[in-house]
């Protein structure tokens, strides 16, 4: 398992501009500049909500999460994932992914509000928000604070959470992956876990949920964020079926493959081999042969049992490849018909057909 910071500067006031077509005077003119005053700030209008975010190296980052013309109902909702290094982090980000989420690896938190503009200017378009925040950041992780404090004052709804894990556990981890940890220097992993426990103390204190990996494989770690965030809809799976021809080899990404050559194949009648699969008259012949109709039966009634395995294991994604000799006649009109099933069941299914038209 794998695994974000600017400090904000005070508003300024906007000074007060002449009337179009009239000298400046005394009172339009910019008051002087206290001595040490930086010439290049630019002054803002004290009622905006925009505000300067200064890096460390001087450049500005607007920070404005509701400006006007964007209604507080377009701001999207927002999960901030921390947590130790090695504790799951990557693998709860990539879950909430396959839920929909807008999610963004080790960003500086001090990035976080432009991130939720954004996503406010987005039309709904990002509506939810993950972002992982981890001790990579170094010097900008103590800005989290004060962007979480800036989201607060805007009405942001947001949520942390923390992944926990045990010391041993941890160091089992580093070790197999034969990786550092990430603040240990020249110390060994234990002196790393321990400074990054003590960094993120409060942070852990603060968290809306803590979810403790220790004895956790990936699959339950989905399970558990799946149960957090998937609502009451069951998470979504989504197929592909793909028809192919035997003779131009296998597909490499295939998770299950069927064999259509046990049923007659179309080529050998003369009237039905220019046309392909997707010919009504073809697909007719394929699914009148003997044993056609009763196996799209009984695999799709095993599709089903597989598909609520694969939920269950956190799998979101599955290839059912239907092959014949040519990939033209049999496996594209099988193909299709086992897509419809699995639409109707309520599976989110695309339908390729990798070597029609190869002949």
């Amino acid at each position: 398992m794998t695994e974000h910071d600017a400090q904000p500067t005070p508003e300024r006031d906007q000074a007060p501009t002449a009337e179009p077509g009239r000298a400046p005077t005394a009172a339009s003119q910019p008051a002087p500049r206290e001595s040490g005053e930086d010439p290049t700030q630019h002054p803002t209008d004290p009622h905006s909500t925009q505000h300067d975010t200064r890096h460390e190296d001087g450049a500005q980052v607007s920070t404005d999460v509701t400006p006007p013309g964007i209604p507080e109902a377009a701001i999207p909702e927002l999960v901030i994932i921390s947590g130790m290094s090695g504790a799951g982090r990557s693998t709860a980000a990539k879950c909430l992914e396959d839920l929909g989420w807008f999610v963004v690896d080790n960003l500086p938190p001090a990035l976080i509000p432009t991130m939720v503009e954004l996503g406010a200017r987005s039309q709904g378009n990002v509506a939810r928000i993950a972002v992982v925040v981890d001790v990579r950041g170094r010097r900008f992780f103590d800005n989290l604070r004060e962007s979480l404090a800036d989201l607060a004052s805007r009405n942001v709804t947001r949520r942390i959470v923390f992944l926990e894990s045990s010391d041993d556990a941890l160091v089992r981890r580093f070790e197999s992956v034969r990786r550092p940890h990430p603040l240990q220097g020249d110390g060994r992993i234990v002196d790393g876990i321990a400074a990054e426990r003590e960094l993120l103390r409060e942070l852990r204190g603060d968290a809306d949920l803590v979810i403790d990996t220790s004895s956790l494989n990936v699959h339950e770690l989905r399970a558990k964020m799946d149960a957090q965030f998937a609502g009451e809809e069951e998470p979504e799976l989504r197929a592909t079926v793909m028809s192919f021809g035997f003779k131009y080899g296998l597909p490499v990404d295939a998770d299950l493959v069927v064999d259509m050559r046990f049923l007659p194949n179309p080529h050998w009648v003369p009237e039905l081999r220019p046309f392909t699969g997707l010919n009504e008259e073809v697909s007719s012949y394929v699914l009148n042969q003997p044993g056609a109709k009763e196996f799209l039966d009984r695999y799709a009634e095993l599709l089903q049992m597989i598909a609520a395995g694969y939920r269950r294991e956190g799998k979101r994604y599955v290839t059912i490849a239907v092959g014949c000799t040519g990939g033209k006649h049999r496996s594209v009109a099988m193909s299709e018909k086992l897509a419809a099933r699995l639409a109707a069941e309520g599976v989110e299914t695309v339908v390729v057909h990798r070597d029609m038209g190869r002949e």
